[in-house]
């Protein structure tokens, strides 16, 4: 994001903290699902959904990565129902022990980003595994 401008970053910023409201992530849960520095209150959400945007670490943007890669395999996995893909990130689902893929996030972290996603996304799962 540093190549992007302040009013871009604001911009994407919403954007990202937008797609963790539509899942149903509480602020703690942002807070922890993308890695915001140690001590970091629940309540600076509220800052990043109006004018601040995230911490320009690699931590923090690979995280985002994964959020953004999710959200738009959750589009083109139900392409006519917006409703679905937030649904489907609160139900429980086999692949993840029966938990919700929102729940396997918070649980196993980074880990648990890329499993969603992989799960979700069989190009990047191809990515990963071709190195494996």
């Amino acid at each position: 994001m540093q190549d992007m401008n302040h009013a871009d970053q604001v911009a994407a910023t919403r954007a990202i903290i937008n797609i963790l409201d539509t899942w149903g992530a509480k602020d703690s849960d942002q807070v922890e699902i993308l890695a915001l520095p140690r001590g970091t209150p629940s309540r600076a959400v509220r800052r990043y959904r109006h004018d601040t945007p995230l911490p320009d670490s690699a931590a923090v943007m690979e995280r985002v990565e994964h959020v953004v890669g999710i959200a738009e395999a959750l589009r083109t996995t139900y392409p006519r129902n917006a409703q679905m893909g937030p649904l489907w990130m609160q139900e429980p689902n086999r692949r993840f022990g029966d938990r919700s893929p929102l729940r396997t996030i918070l649980d196993d972290g980074l880990g648990g980003l890329i499993a969603v996603r992989c799960h979700l996304d069989c190009t990047f799962a191809w990515d990963c595994n071709a190195g494996a």
